[in-house]
């Protein structure tokens, strides 16, 4: 009996011992359940992960991710259209590194550009995305910031040539700068150098020909010349200086001529061979003028040939062939063709009668209309600009 008595006891101990820690537990279950509801979500979420309801788990909520290259440039502020048209130009973004195009992109607008000034670079430029351009050390642009003097100033060098961003500093940028310095040109005048030719860092260089050369065209350091002399003369190949001096030496120029003329209209190098042919060409055979007149009216070998200087002299004839005034010859001949379109048909052609002017807009649209010979056939050699 006394054994009995001493098993039920224990089993009735133990009972309550279970239970006390079974509702110690639940109690200490609440706590956690509530203190966890807080981070979680409710009492719900919390209550489906400890699997005591049958819905399925529900997922955090995290900070959204760009998942794509469209989510990286519309969280820089670009709109639809300017994402097409920039994956337009540039499909290889979608296989891009969101993190490396997000660098890039902020990069940029760090520097002031707005989404559509960094639209109109990578359409010009659909490299430029592809390129180290974030690794850009703040040396480096507060040094180009310096040297162009203003904020905007720099931006426009910037927008007109960014990959001035990856040249090296101590090897290219600053040796060019002392390069021109070195010459004279330094202060506004560099400026406008480095914002007017966007290649002028990697493509400059001189040496005793090309030296030689500048000092053939006999331009004063205190002519406003100056400057684009020295830089048309530095960012071109002597092959190419040669050529194009040999060029105007065929039609009757002397050396010296043709360095003066370079020296007066330095722009002249940056013409085709094959343009400078044609008008001087026109100019001797055509026009019957001397070679010569291209040093006082330089601007006869930047005029189109088809649109400009063969229409215009046809219809001089017809004016002259219809004995009508004021006619197109000796002096005034080149102000006629150096004058803007309106202007020449105002002075030359619409002051006449109604059936004149019909007349002579005829032939004008006839001159106009044709077209250089075999033009679709002619195969045209891409060279790298100067500029």
């Amino acid at each position: 009996m006394a054994i009995c008595l001493k098993l039920r006891t224990t089993q009735v101990l133990s009972s309550l011992l279970f239970t006390e820690r079974w509702f110690g537990m639940l109690l200490n279950q609440d706590h956690l359940a509530n203190k966890a509801c807080h981070y979680i979500g409710g009492d719900h979420a919390f209550s489906t992960c400890l699997g005591l309801t049958d819905e399925p788990v529900l997922q955090m909520k995290v900070k959204d991710a760009p998942e794509t290259c469209e989510d990286v440039f519309k969280a820089r502020g670009f709109n639809n259209k300017q994402i097409s048209q920039v994956l337009e130009r540039v499909p290889s973004l979608h296989k891009s590194r969101l993190d490396n195009l997000q660098s890039k992109l902020q990069f940029f607008q760090d520097l002031g550009f707005t989404p559509s000034g960094l639209v109109q670079m990578i359409s010009c430029r659909p490299r430029l995305l592809k390129c180290r351009i974030n690794h850009c050390p703040d040396e480096r642009v507060r040094y180009l910031q310096r040297l162009f003097r203003s904020k905007e100033a720099f931006q426009k060098a910037v927008f007109r040539n960014p990959f001035i961003l990856t040249y090296d500093l101590e090897k290219m940028i600053k040796p060019t700068v002392e390069l021109y310095k070195s010459m004279g040109i330094t202060g506004q005048d560099l400026k406008i150098m480095f914002l007017s030719q966007p290649t002028i860092i990697p493509r400059s260089s001189l040496n005793d020909e090309k030296l030689e050369y500048i000092r053939k065209m006999r331009v004063s350091k205190d002519s406003k010349l100056y400057k684009y002399v020295v830089t048309i003369m530095a960012i071109s190949r002597l092959e190419t200086i040669r050529e194009k001096i040999a060029n105007l030496e065929k039609f009757g120029l002397l050396e010296d001529e043709a360095f003066q003329l370079v020296g007066m209209s330095p722009l002249v190098l940056s013409l085709s061979v094959d343009k400078v042919q044609r008008n001087m060409t026109f100019l001797v055979a055509t026009m019957k003028q001397p070679a010569r007149v291209v040093l006082d009216y330089p601007f006869l070998l930047y005029n189109n040939l088809e649109t400009r200087l063969k229409p215009r002299m046809t219809l001089a004839a017809k004016i002259d062939d219809m004995g009508l005034r004021p006619c197109v010859n000796g002096p005034k001949l080149f102000t006629a063709l150096r004058m803007t379109e309106k202007r020449f048909l105002e002075v030359y052609v619409e002051c006449h009668a109604p059936e004149i002017v019909n007349e002579l807009m005829r032939c004008y649209a006839v001159a106009i209309d044709v077209k250089r010979l075999a033009e679709k056939a002619i195969n045209v050699r891409h060279k790298v600009f100067i500029f």
